[in-house]
Parts: structure tokens; C-alpha cells; sequence
């Protein structure tokens, strides 16, 4: 197949045409700064707005709970290290998962080194969070515990309510990484008992470069960047308002097909599964069966370099991945592979596949048949295999 087949919408997503053609006005005409006061610059205070009320409306939150931030890292970093600060008269202690992206890992590794301490909760096999190891865990200084909505490698979704009533039982803060589950299942910020949500915009069909961070009303956490009296006076810097518009564009048309689209990316990614469990041997699936993103598959191949089947699928014209983009080029096997229990030879034969709804069953076929080859090849060159054939045989 000559057309490239992209099957890592994890890592990021086509910018819709309508996002782009929201955007461009943005660029040239309308680029007053939305701080000023004239008229000119206050419709683009309107149109950031709109942006803000239309992400608002999509996780049942008010506007003045919605900060623009750079990026869902950004988000992240903002929600530890500003509630550690804020929040470090009550206690030091901050709980979070062994599986939790880089964002909120490196960001603990940051805080422990200023005196935190970082209690990373097991999962089970499938990467679901143990419940009563986290209430375990709660001490008197625990003052936030941060676990992610859905894993951005398995697709595991997390128990979020049960999460968000332990918290709120305890009086401690939840923050949620919820850069992979925005627009992808339904949120609902209070039903759930979320005080903060991490989310990004290009992981949507969005632009890259702005994410939000969702600040319940009444939480005292501080500014991440100093200057300005932008985002009421939380994050300085003047607004990105051609990206806002974007992303609030890209928000508008997820919620309104975010049940089609999601359908759709869910039979697809049967499919998908069925197919490579049946047809590919001595492989397994990562993550939960059904309790995970709709269109998140991720395989573990026995006895092969994941490395070598990705660049075998790139030169078959198939984008995919081993994990999350931000670790690209590590040697580590993924830490949310071993966290859920896989010897390192195994977790190191990983591939990812994560499919929009631009995806078709002709490229699915296409790309299982290029799997099953390329698997195939590479087993006949590992040593390892064949002595597990001669021992099988014997």
C-alpha cells in the first residue's frame, strides 16, 4: 500500500481543516492582544472567551475554572508543583501511580528532590490503580494525590470516581492527567470529584502548543509563570488566541461526535485485536480488555526488538509506536509495561497502535498482514526463538 497509514494518534493527531481554517483569521487580521482595551482587541477577548466556555461545557465545569496553558506537560507541572507550594503548611506527602506519563513523574522526582515525599501506587495486571493500597497510603500530610484518567501506552482507564471519593473522603486534593481521556469518554468534573484535569489540545485534532488546566473554583494553588495579569492572574504571558480558537473549535466538533467517532474507533480496534491475537502467536494484549480507549491497542510480540518491527512497519508505509512519543528513542523497556508485570524481554517487543476515525478496515488488514511478515522475519533471526521451538519439540 503506496498511502501512509498513521496508527499513532497517541502521540498526535491531524489538525482538522475547520481548526485550521478557525485559526488563520487569528494569524492576520484579528491579531490585536485580547488585554488591550480597545475594541479591536476585545473580540479577540470574546473569541478567547468562547474558546474557554466551549472547553468549559465539555468536563461540566464554570469558564473561570479553565486556564490556557503551552501544553498538557505544562498543565501537569503546574498542578504539583504549584499545589506542593501552596498547600506545603498542611503536609508534603503527594501519592500518584507507578504508570503516570513523564509529565507527572519527572515532576515527583522534582518535588522529592525539594523535600516531597512520593508515594507511586501499584497496578494490577491490566495497569488499573489498587484502590486500597492508594487509601493505604494517605498519611495526615497527604495533600494531593494525582492519577491519570487513562493510560497514554495500554489505554487502561482508571477508576476515577472511586478515586475521586477517596480523596474527597480524606480532604485531599485529586488531580487527574487527562491528556488521552479528553473528548475520548465522557467527563464530568464534579460528578467524578476532580479538582484539577490536565488536557491537551492536539492529542484531539487539534493545534499543538496549547493545553488547559482545570482549577476548581476555591482551590488556593499558585501562578506557574510570573509577569502579566493574564488567566486572571494565574499564568502570565499574553494569550495564544489563534491556538485557544483551535482548540475550542477542535473541542466542538469531538463533543459533538464523540459518540459516532468513538463507535467506530471501538470496532475498529476489535478488529484489530482479534485478528493479531489469533493470527500472531506468542503475543499478548496490554491493558485492559474493554475498560480502555476506544482506540488504543497494545501488543507485546515474544521473542523480538520492538524497535526493529517499528522501523520494519515505517518502511512499509505504517506510522506506530512503542510506547509514548516522549520516550522515543530510549533503550528502557516501558515503565508501565513492567509496572503491570512483564519480564523486560517481553515488555521490549511492544507496539502500539492507536487509530482515529479516519482509519478503515482495508488499512487495519493491510497493516495485521505486514505485522504477521515482519514478526515472522524477525523470529526466524532470533536465537532466542529457536531455542524455545527445540525445546517446545523436544
Amino acid at each position: 500500500m503506496e498511502k501512509k497509514i498513521y496508527l499513532d494518534n497517541a502521540a498526535t493527531t491531524r489538525t482538522r481543516p475547520e481548526v485550521l481554517e478557525a485559526m488563520l483569521p487569528y494569524f492576520s487580521d484579528k491579531y490585536g492582544n485580547p488585554s488591550s482595551v480597545y475594541e479591536f482587541a476585545s473580540q479577540n477577548r470574546k473569541a478567547l472567551d468562547e474558546a474557554r466556555l466551549t472547553i468549559a461545557n465539555s468536563i461540566g465545569a464554570e469558564s473561570a475554572e479553565i486556564y490556557f496553558t503551552g501544553s498538557g506537560t505544562e498543565a501537569d507541572n503546574w498542578a504539583l508543583i504549584a499545589t506542593a507550594e501552596a498547600y506545603s503548611s498542611k503536609g508534603n506527602h503527594i501519592i500518584t501511580s507507578k504508570i503516570e506519563h513523564h509529565a507527572v513523574l519527572h515532576t515527583c522526582e522534582y518535588l522529592k528532590k525539594r523535600g516531597y515525599e512520593i508515594t507511586y501506587i501499584d497496578v494490577d495486571e491490566n495497569g488499573i490503580v489498587k484502590l486500597d493500597q492508594l487509601e493505604k497510603a494517605i498519611r495526615p500530610t497527604t495533600i494531593l494525590i494525582s492519577i491519570m484518567f487513562a493510560n497514554n501506552e495500554i489505554g487502561t482507564i482508571q477508576p476515577i470516581r472511586e478515586i475521586g471519593e477517596i480523596a474527597k473522603r480524606h480532604k485531599i486534593l485529586f488531580h487527574t492527567d487527562a491528556v488521552q481521556a479528553y473528548c475520548q469518554v465522557d467527563i464530568n468534573v464534579d460528578e467524578l470529584g476532580i479538582d484539577m484535569l490536565s488536557a491537551s489540545a492536539h492529542k484531539l485534532h487539534g493545534p499543538k502548543a496549547i493545553g488547559f488546566l482545570y482549577i476548581k473554583k476555591g482551590i488556593k494553588i499558585r501562578s506557574f509563570i510570573h509577569g502579566g495579569a493574564q488567566e486572571r492572574g494565574r499564568r502570565a504571558g499574553t494569550e495564544n488566541v489563534p491556538y485557544a480558537v483551535g482548540f475550542g473549535k477542535a473541542v466542538e466538533i469531538a463533543m459533538a461526535t464523540m459518540k459516532e467517532r468513538t463507535r467506530k474507533e471501538t470496532e475498529l480496534r476489535d478488529y484489530l485485536i482479534k485478528r493479531v491475537l489469533a493470527e500472531v502467536p506468542y503475543t499478548r494484549l496490554n491493558g485492559h480488555r474493554t475498560r480502555r480507549l476506544p482506540n488504543n491497542a497494545n501488543f507485546s510480540f515474544q521473542f523480538i526488538e520492538g524497535e526493529s518491527l517499528l522501523i520494519m512497519l515505517d518502511m512499509n508505509n505504517i506510522c506506530a509506536s512503542s510506547g509514548s512519543a516522549c520516550t522515543s528513542g530510549s533503550l528502557d523497556p516501558s515503565h508501565v509495561l513492567l509496572a503491570i508485570g512483564l519480564p523486560h524481554e517481553i515488555a521490549h517487543g511492544s507496539l502500539r497502535l492507536t487509530l482515529s476515525e479516519e482509519n478503515t478496515y482495508e488499512e487495519i488488514d493491510y497493516t495485521v498482514e505486514k505485522i504477521k511478515e515482519i514478526v515472522d522475519k524477525l523470529r526466524k533471526m532470533s536465537p532466542l526463538y529457536e531455542d524455545f521451538l527445540a525445546n517446545t519439540i523436544r
